[in-house]
């Protein structure tokens, strides 16, 4: 394989399954002008051929107009040697021909002077101002020829070139606009690789993937690495002119793509992929973020702007496409499942089979959402808003002794009117005082367990022998009322919960440091140890790994009077604001 360079690092040979990651690609490229790296290049003025030819017309116009300058030289004319010598009399002096001819002639030939002079100093006025006019008319076209031939207007044609047919292909670029192309290096030549959306080569429609570049603005580029190409175009702007060798490939014809909008579930840093094909242009996304996906046509290399930032990145980026990052995803945890080593004397399945059925009752396969064969990738997204009458359910997510407890009832104690928490279902007998619907839901252990089959129930437990759960028909209740659910729920809750057609709003409720999770709870007279602290914190990033993927926002509780605040905050920003949720709840 070609060596080819990016960033200064050179890519050699490499092993074959390496180069199926990558997507295809068998060479590095190098966006050839990138924001953020223009501007800190200044490199020489270098002529095209084009303004080389200007330059020799304007030079072939001066010596020409010297030559005729030496032909018309009046100073060579006896008259006007002596209308030099004598400013006061000269062609525009009625006795300046009748003045010379006196010097010339005898007093004898005096009779017929008077009308002879009259006549021959009309005629010299009549030439006089003639000559005037020819003298204006020839600056006036020299004036002409002195502009430089105009420049051709954006656009291609065909031509022949060392024997080839080559493109000249002519494309407007602003200085605040980039080029927007990819290109890498096959042996000697110059390839451009990937067109990117939002540059000025996309909008032109003139390059495309897959064309040799032989010169741009007159500069030779075959035989150049990827790297001194950039340095090449780093400070070009305006009208720049290619000579391209055609792709073989013949060009699709265009295609309006649909803009798809994505939640990314899981982090990326393109400084750390050794698989993107172009460093420069890889987006970095954090779980949860927004991404509209403009372009699919590599089916490995996806072209992308973040929400948000669509104005501040004039380029879009590049992000792995979904099955590509499922792929090395499901390799990679191949690889670490291989490299963990088994311990004689411990069945791991076991211990945490027994832990599971200690407390909860969970559909294992529809609640699991700690699921280690799935890999999480992209979820489609929409903007919707909810209607007046149909609030979406609050769900408060966090470890023990976060706060969400306090907050969701303080929530119910300040505003009755406008939030309400799901009537739970339970096993165990009705006491005294409690009324079915209005404390609990008292239903017999085989309907609990039919509905928990069913997935009906959000979650589940088991105490002393009774069992406790929440269903999505006593949540929906609440809704139809025209309240705003909140709930207070365990991650393995949420899939179950996504999975219905409730439309929660689910907020995470995040512990602060050890010292202030220490402060907080000792206002509610808690007085942990260290060691329960730190569970609690690692418990909390524990459910950010997992399921982070499926916040809608996060609050850490750092007081607890600003929590609130917050929290009504983003409440209140579903009524005014659209919200992105997953299309399929759409459907």
């Amino acid at each position: 394989m070609t060596t080819s360079h990016l960033n200064g690092h050179v890519a050699g040979e490499g092993g074959g399954g390496d180069e199926e990651l990558r997507g295809g690609q068998q060479h590095r490229e190098m966006a050839v002008d990138c924001p953020g790296e223009l501007g800190g290049r200044m490199l020489p003025l270098r002529r095209s051929a084009q303004l080389e030819r200007i330059r020799q017309h304007q030079e072939d116009l001066r010596r020409r107009r010297e030559e005729e300058g030496r032909q018309l030289d009046l100073n060579a004319s006896l008259r006007l040697r002596k209308l030099s010598q004598n400013p006061h009399i000269g062609i525009d002096n009625p006795t300046f021909l009748e003045d010379a001819y006196i010097s010339q002639q005898g007093p004898a030939s005096q009779h017929i002077r008077a009308p002879l002079g009259k006549i021959l100093t009309h005629i010299v006025c009549v030439c006089g101002c003639a000559l005037q006019s020819l003298l204006l008319a020839h600056d006036s076209i020299a004036e002409r020829e002195m502009q430089p031939e105009p420049l051709p207007v954006q656009g291609e044609t065909l031509t022949q070139w060392g024997g080839e047919t080559v493109k000249i292909v002519r494309i407007e670029k602003a200085r605040d606009i980039p080029l927007g192309a990819t290109v890498r290096n096959e042996m000697d030549s110059v390839v451009i690789s990937r067109i990117v959306r939002g540059g000025a080569a996309e909008r032109s429609g003139l390059l495309s993937e897959g064309d040799e570049i032989l010169e741009i603005n007159g500069i030779e580029i075959r035989g150049k690495d990827v790297n001194q190409v950039f340095d090449i175009l780093a400070d070009m702007h305006g009208l720049l002119t290619f000579v391209l060798i055609p792709s073989n490939h013949s060009k699709p014809p265009p295609v309006k793509e649909t803009v798809i909008h994505v939640k990314a579930h899981f982090d990326y840093d393109p400084s750390d992929d050794p698989y993107v094909p172009c460093r420069e242009l890889g987006l970095s996304f954090q779980k949860g973020d927004i991404l509209h996906i403009i372009s699919q046509a590599d089916p490995n290399w996806w072209q992308a702007y973040r929400d948000g930032d669509e104005d501040n990145q004039p380029l879009a980026g590049l992000v792995p496409g979904k099955s590509f990052q499922q792929q090395r995803e499901a390799m990679k945890q191949t690889i670490e499942e291989d490299k963990e080593p088994e311990k004689p004397g411990k069945l791991w399945c076991a211990k945490k089979n027994k832990r599971k059925r200690k407390k909860l009752l969970y559909n294992t396969h529809k609640n699991d959402d700690l699921d280690n064969d799935e890999i999480l990738t992209y979820e489609e997204m929409a903007l919707y808003h909810q209607p007046a009458n149909r609030k979406r359910p609050i769900a408060l997510i966090g470890p023990s002794s976060c706060g969400q407890g306090e907050l969701r009832q303080r929530l119910l104690n300040n505003q009755p009117e406008r939030f309400a928490g799901a009537v739970p279902h339970t096993t165990r007998s009705r006491r005294e005082g409690e009324l079915s619907g209005r404390d609990y839901h008292f239903v017999s252990r085989q309907t609990f367990e039919a509905e928990l089959a069913a997935g009906k129930l959000i979650e589940s437990g088991e105490f002393e022998k009774n069992l406790y759960g929440t269903s999505t028909d006593s949540v929906r209740q609440v809704i139809n009322t025209g309240k705003i659910c909140v709930l207070c729920l365990h991650t393995q809750a949420l899939k179950v919960l996504r999975s219905s057609d409730l439309k929660p709003y689910i907020i995470f409720i995040a512990p602060p440091s050890q010292e202030r999770l220490r402060a907080l709870l000792a206002k509610e007279n808690k007085n942990p140890k260290p060691e329960e602290l730190r569970d609690i914190i690692e418990k909390a990033r524990e459910m950010e790994q997992s399921c982070g993927h499926l916040f809608d926002a996060v609050i850490v509780n750092l007081d607890q009077d600003k929590a609130y605040s917050e929290l009504l905050r983003l409440i209140n920003k579903l009524d005014t604001e659209p919200q992105w949720v997953p299309c399929s709840w759409l459907r």
